[in-house]
């Protein structure tokens, strides 16, 4: 078996390699000219496509010319030592993405293990989970404890970008412990004036609409504003569902000469009548197949409530031409009050199910703090970009979680309807947890040849202090104060303009894994955890279409249940992978954005001696994306969509006994582009999985899974004023 997948993979390499070829062999000849420089956010940029600070879009509109490195800041793709990929507002809008999760749906990196009609966001990049069962790990600006804890919408996003593999050394420690990547929003801020409004409807009967108004003042519009402001309401395609969502976000800029400052106000709230919820397995039940995607087990009397407060202040001044100070003061707040079963069991091939729902009150509140400076000077032939950093992020949880006062039984095919099972009274909300991250950071990108070879050099001294909390009670259960050193090497050979060869070696710091519910010591915090990455890849960029292949492993400690249900840091998992991304434009009237990761999952050490060698929870063998564009020809503006994204098969159990299989969905849709009494105006209508398919979306860290979602329709109008 392992000799079939190694040829498998040696067959894709070879196409990949083509692909490559193919993009070299056309890059000198279709690459623009253009001089930049290593750090994009220090360009001064003017026109529509790029507000002050946001890195310009690449051919097509899709994706960025580059992303925020963490401390490093914005660097252009082919002199990034790492792999980043930056997705436009525009992709954004065009795919009608309304969270997060639904914007990073053509990442071959990234598969959102939720499904729509869930109130909460969780992923997996390159086979490690990011923000399940815990909140925060989302990054607002490259700033920790900012960002809305459980969903992020859409509407305030100028650019969501992906930083893949452990980055603790460049964007400090995950405060749940991310591994496989950090995913940073970029807010929007005034560029060029603006007034859009924005109608939408998605099957059954939801509805709403956006406002989103920019200005620039000043006589030399160093001033800026931009407000954005959303509503939506009304039944989802699940049965039995509903959701209202409001959203208000205000950036507020200025653009000295010396000195630069932003401002950034966020407010979000989701409700949800009926929530879905991932699914448990009881051990030796073999994974039905998956029901019909408008099923809904949660009753109606079972809801989520979520309220989001966040802000942030950003200050720049240059002190010299060279040398610039910086600093960056935030927080946000979240309420979270519901009732729901954490996660219905399946307890047998029929698709029988045992659910308890609980009553589950949350408050986070979370402060962050960093500064630092910016210095660029010269050591004879070499140029260095010297940043250091010192940083604090303070997080505080309170958590209500009684036992359930009742258990009902449902079935996946034909759900059914009990009478309201009455939650008990909450008088309370005992702290949980407490946590405080402080970092020193330093590091170097030496660059000669005129840029053609570029090394960085990075230390973070990482400190992780915790007190943990009896659930319910609120007295102090454990604690601990560790610190680590994290290490990044990174290097950047450009042979010819267009071509650029990278390799790196990084460490990721993480708080330790969360105990799930399951567990004996469900809540406790383990130890912090170090997981390490080395990576090597090639980037072309042919000036209208680009292409990155990488190959990398990452090796992490993870935690176990015992076999008496005891969840503690005993095991280890290796993820080998390699990464083919492409995007940008075929011909001036098409584009492409997607590609293939192949994974290759291990455990290496487990408490279950069985289990060493076997596939991790979660990570599938293949990973496939593929969207695509084309202006119809004869009729001006319209364009017609589609997209294919397949995930190839999951094991739920460590054991390798139970597994999810493999599955792939379609999308389709048209847009429309044209003037209406002289003002932009677009449709758009869009078809989510196209030919009704029945799947498991994908695997958490601890063996629930979810739903896919139903056929889904998807229509909007959007108008500048």
């Amino acid at each position: 078996m392992k000799q079939a997948r190694h040829r498998r993979i040696g067959r894709s390499c070879g196409a990949i390699a083509a692909t490559f070829i193919w993009l070299a062999d056309h890059a000198g000849a279709a690459r623009a000219e253009e001089a930049t420089d290593i750090r994009l956010d220090e360009i001064a940029v003017s026109g529509p496509a790029a507000p002050p600070g946001i890195v310009p879009a690449y051919a097509g509109g899709q994706v960025a010319r580059g992303g925020r490195l963490g401390l490093l800041g914005n660097t252009e793709t082919t002199k990034s030592p790492f792999s980043v990929s930056s997705y436009t507002e525009t992709l954004i809008r065009d795919r009608q993405a309304r969270t997060a999760s639904e914007a990073l749906a053509l990442d071959p990196s990234v598969r959102g293990t939720q499904t729509t009609g869930a109130p909460f966001d969780s992923f997996a990049i390159r086979g490690f989970p990011i923000n399940e069962n815990t909140s925060g790990e989302f990054a607002f600006e490259g700033v920790y404890g900012v960002a809305p804890s459980f969903r992020v919408f859409t509407d305030y996003a100028e650019r969501i970008e992906v930083l893949k593999g452990p980055s603790a050394a460049l964007s400090g420690v995950a405060p749940n412990g991310g591994i496989g990547g950090v995913i940073n929003i970029v807010p929007k801020r005034a560029g060029e004036d603006l007034t859009r409004l924005s109608l939408d409807y998605g099957s059954v009967a939801q509805g709403g609409g956006q406002i989103d108004v920019a200005r620039r003042y000043g006589q030399n519009r160093e001033w800026g504003a931009r407000l954005v402001g959303s509503l939506r309401g009304g039944d989802t395609p699940i049965d039995r569902q509903s959701e209202t969502t409001g959203v208000g976000a205000l950036a507020l800029d200025y653009q000295g000469e010396r000195f630069r400052a932003w401002l950034y106000l966020l407010a979000q709230t989701d409700r949800f009548t009926a929530p879905l919820r991932p699914f448990l397995l009881r051990a030796g039940v073999p994974v039905p197949r998956a029901p019909n995607g408008r099923r809904n087990l949660t009753q109606p009397w079972e809801y989520s409530d979520i309220d989001d407060r966040g802000g942030l202040l950003r200050l720049e001044y240059d002190l010299t031409d060279r040398v610039t100070l910086f600093g960056d003061l935030g927080g946000a707040q979240t309420g979270v009050e519901r009732y729901f079963a954490s996660a219905p069991t399946i307890v047998n091939a029929r698709g029988d199910t045992t659910t308890t729902p609980q009553f589950y009150s949350l408050g986070v509140d979370r402060l962050t703090i960093d500064g630092g400076l910016r210095a660029r000077f010269d050591t004879g032939f070499v140029r260095h970009a010297l940043v250091m950093q010192a940083s604090r992020y303070a997080e505080d949880t309170a958590r209500r979680l009684p036992a359930g006062t009742g258990t009902y039984r449902s079935n996946l095919y034909d759900p059914i309807l009990v009478p309201t099972l009455a939650p008990p009274a909450i008088t309370s909300r005992p702290r949980l947890s407490d946590s405080t991250l402080t970092g020193l950071s330093v590091a170097d990108t030496l660059s000669v040849l005129d840029d053609r070879v570029l090394l960085t050099l990075g230390l973070r001294r990482q400190g992780i202090e915790a007190h943990n909390y009896v659930p319910n009670v609120g007295t102090l259960a454990s604690a601990y104060d560790k610190s680590a050193t994290s290490p990044l090497v990174g290097l950047v050979v450009r042979p010819w303009e267009s071509v650029s060869f990278f390799v790196n070696s990084i460490e990721g710091l993480s708080r330790g894994d969360v105990a799930p519910a399951t567990a004996t010591n469900a809540g406790e915090i383990l130890a912090p955890t170090v997981a390490h990455q080395v990576e090597a890849g090639i980037k072309v960029d042919a000036g209208t279409i680009g292409a990155t292949f990488s190959a990398f492993q990452i090796t992490r400690p993870i935690g176990e249940l015992s076999l008496q249900r005891r969840f503690a840091q005993t095991g280890e998992q290796q993820v080998s992978g390699l990464e083919f991304s492409v995007y940008g434009e075929i011909t001036p009237q098409a584009r492409l954005l997607g590609g293939l990761t192949l994974l290759d999952g291990v455990l290496t050490r487990t408490a279950t001696a069985a289990n060493v060698g076997h596939v991790p929870i979660g990570v599938p063998r293949v990973q496939l994306n593929l969207g695509a564009e084309w202006d119809l020809p004869g009729v001006p503006g319209l364009t017609l969509t589609g997209a294919v994204i397949y995930t190839g098969r999951q094991f739920v159990d460590t054991a390798n006994t139970q597994a999810l299989p493999d599955w792939a969905r379609l999308d389709l849709g048209l847009r429309y582009a044209t003037v209406i009494e002289g003002r932009k105006t677009t449709f758009r209508a869009n078809v989510l999985n196209v030919t009704g398919a029945n799947y498991w979306t994908g695997v958490a860290s601890f063996g629930t899974f979810f739903q896919g979602a139903p056929r889904t329709y998807l229509l909007s109008m959007s108008v500048d004023l």
